[in-house]
């Protein structure tokens, strides 16, 4: 039950209302209007998509497309609202169509495979390595290292507690993590 009689208006005379609103919605007829055409764009999907969720997209899209076109004034015959709104409907189904068949020959010239490779296993932490590198140093960076990484804090509390400035805090941990993969890395090359 809508307000305002627009309950016995035509489809025609609910788009001309909304026609003639202008940019400014009049929610009631949109509503109304939507509610009407709603049901004929979901059965046109459902025969031509053979999906349910297809066609209630397809039914959005469209009643999307119909209100800007109305608004804007852009919809020459209001009265043909209907006419539109299933012309619309196929031209929808058309251009998905055209567009699955388009992907379906790209994948037929260029097949690859869609499912993710196995990321390779990630090679064995040298714990033992890394507790010698991190004592070896300085003490303000592995303090920094340490609060960032594994206390998981961000730098600007890791500044207020070292009486630091964020900034300082950034450049220490980029500093320190320099040395640190420098002296991981030269492990790797002695062993």
């Amino acid at each position: 039950m809508v307000s305002f009689g627009v309950e016995t208006d035509d489809d025609a005379t609910l788009a001309r209302r909304i026609a003639a609103g202008g940019s400014t919605p009049d929610t009631a007829t949109e509503s109304e209007l939507c509610r009407r055409l709603a049901p004929r764009i979901r059965l046109y999907g459902l025969k031509h998509l053979r999906s349910e969720a297809a066609a209630r997209d397809l039914m959005q899209d469209v009643l999307v497309l119909l209100l800007e076109q109305l608004r804007s004034g852009a919809l020459r015959d209001p009265s043909q609202v209907a006419s539109f709104a299933l012309g619309s409907a196929r031209q929808l189904v058309l251009d998905r169509r055209r567009g699955e068949r388009r992907r379906a020959r790209i994948l037929e010239a260029f097949p690859i495979d869609l499912l993710p490779g196995a990321d390779p296993a990630p090679e064995p932490l040298d714990t033992t390595r890394l507790q010698y590198c991190l004592a070896a140093l300085p003490e303000r960076e592995r303090s920094v290292l340490v609060m960032t990484f594994y206390d998981d804090r961000p730098a600007d509390q890791v500044a207020v507690e070292l009486g630091l400035t964020a900034g300082n805090v950034r450049v220490i941990r980029h500093r320190g993590l320099e040395r640190l993969r420098t002296c991981m890395h030269s492990a790797e090359g002695t062993a």
